[in-house]
């Protein structure tokens, strides 16, 4: 009796999740069925939902209640804080499994050439993230003193750092925040958030929704200057086009034409200001150049040699995430992504035999959670292609519990399925008592010792 196929899927993001969806409801799942080991180093899954997400958007976080039906199959099995290639190889995987998926995400900042980008006040976005979603792999503290505050770029990453930045710890606390995320912003300082952007209002990568939702704290006031509200014929084809840039060119519009109010705390998008130096003294950020540009009938823009300098004490770079590169595997410096075809890894010409990527590290970072479904469908459909056809190895122990008694002579603390449930069930006891949906936990061991790893 043929048995099933063994797939590892190395991330338990939404990427992740999602390809072993694909799987299940493949023919291959029905016969000769499917058997499905998702390897993530955190000790809870859910990847960006969980760390990337920012705590006042729980409805993306619902995303997370169709992930779980995907978990709850019999056929699918987490193991969690397990690293890779630390705690298992890539050789070691292909031992076990037909085929190994990788949909390991980004959590580095993409890198900004500008001088001063070292300075002291000068941060990465992705940094300022994992802080404020409790990550346990960094600091628990973050430096919040400055009363002006520079955020470069314009994403929807920007806008969560901008409207973090921005908002009350108190109007925070009914969120998930960990007590030192809220004792930390209760700190902040910030009175100005300035966000800066090199094009114009029709370039701008925001989705309607985040842009809108700046605007419903009750103590944030968000200013756009009139004179940054201009269209060139590339800028209106794209607003024709695309009825989400029309959406937020015309936020961007209402708000340029309306009184400043009285709301504590300033947050100032700017167009057409293309950073070019962050300034310092004795080490510290003192200010952030501009250039002012224009645009060129493109849709693009150009320098026009006026500077501005504005008065701000530390810069947020929101310029884009790097997936983190993996051993032993193919790399493009130049996209931070795996090479590939269809999903299949791609190495000095040919398809590195059982090896597959998906998500984030196969396309990028780019793009919205749910636009990962098509990566997985299309890598999945690849994989099983390769299976019909002979083309996948052979593993030398395919039997689920080789894997585990593996873990164990490795003395690896792993996390299960069952030890989310118990993890989850923690964190919504800590918030009970203040009428919260959850705190989460940020220390590793507590993790563990919340999931019985």
């Amino acid at each position: 009796m043929p048995r099933p196929l063994r797939v590892a899927i190395v991330g338990a993001g939404p990427a992740g999740i999602y390809a072993a969806d694909a799987l299940l409801k493949s023919e291959a799942a029905v016969d000769p069925g499917v058997s499905i080991d998702i390897f993530e180093r955190m000790p809870a899954p859910f990847g960006l939902i969980r760390y990337g997400v920012a705590p006042d958007h729980p409805r993306i976080k619902g995303i997370i209640t169709a992930l779980h039906q995907v978990l709850d199959k019999p056929q699918v099995r987490l193991f969690g804080n397990v690293d890779y290639p630390g705690d298992i190889s890539l050789d070691e995987l292909r031992s076990f499994y037909d085929a190994v998926i990788f949909s390991t995400g980004a959590t580095a900042d993409r890198a900004l050439d500008i001088p001063g980008v070292d300075l002291d006040g000068s941060y990465g976005a992705a940094d300022f993230v994992s802080w404020y979603d409790g990550h346990p792999d960094v600091p628990r503290t973050w430096p919040l003193e400055a009363e002006k505050v520079a955020v470069l770029g314009v994403g929807n990453v920007a806008l969560d750092v901008a409207r973090i930045l921005a908002k009350t710890a108190d109007e925070l606390l009914p969120t998930e925040i960990p007590a030192n995320v809220y004792d930390g912003l209760k700190a902040n300082k910030a009175l100005e958030v300035h966000v800066f952007g090199r094009r114009g209002p029709a370039q701008a990568k925001f989705s309607p929704m985040e842009l809108r939702e700046l605007d419903h704290s009750p103590n944030i006031e968000v200013i756009v200057n009139p004179e940054d509200i201009d269209y060139d014929d590339g800028s209106i084809a794209e607003r024709r086009g695309n009825k989400q840039t029309d959406m937020v060119a015309k936020t961007l519009e209402n708000w340029a034409i309306r009184d400043i109010g009285e709301r504590q705390h300033k947050l100032y998008l700017h167009f057409f200001e293309s950073p070019s130096e962050i300034l310092g003294e004795d080490g510290k950020v003192v200010g952030l150049r501009t250039e002012r540009t224009e645009l060129d009938g493109t849709g693009n823009v150009k320098g026009t040699g006026r500077f501005t300098d504005w008065d701000v004490q530390s810069v947020y770079r929101a310029v884009g995430y790097l997936s983190d590169e993996l051993p032993k595997l193919p790399w493009d410096v130049a996209t931070g992504t795996v090479p590939d075809e269809g999903g299949r890894v791609i190495d000095a010409g040919g398809h590195m035999q059982s090896t597959y990527v998906t998500g984030w590290i196969r396309r990028g970072p780019i793009g919205l959670i749910g636009h990962t479904k098509g990566d997985a469908n299309e890598t999945v459909a690849n994989l099983l292609a390769d299976h019909a056809e002979g083309r996948l190895g052979t593993p030398a122990s395919p039997e689920p519990e080789a894997v585990e008694a593996f873990l164990a002579g490795r003395s690896v603390r792993y996390t299960t399925w069952e030890g989310w449930y118990r993890l989850d069930a923690a964190e919504k006891a800590l918030g009970e008592p203040q009428g919260r949906a959850r705190v989460k936990i940020v220390e590793r061991e507590e993790m563990l010792d919340a999931s019985g790893a």
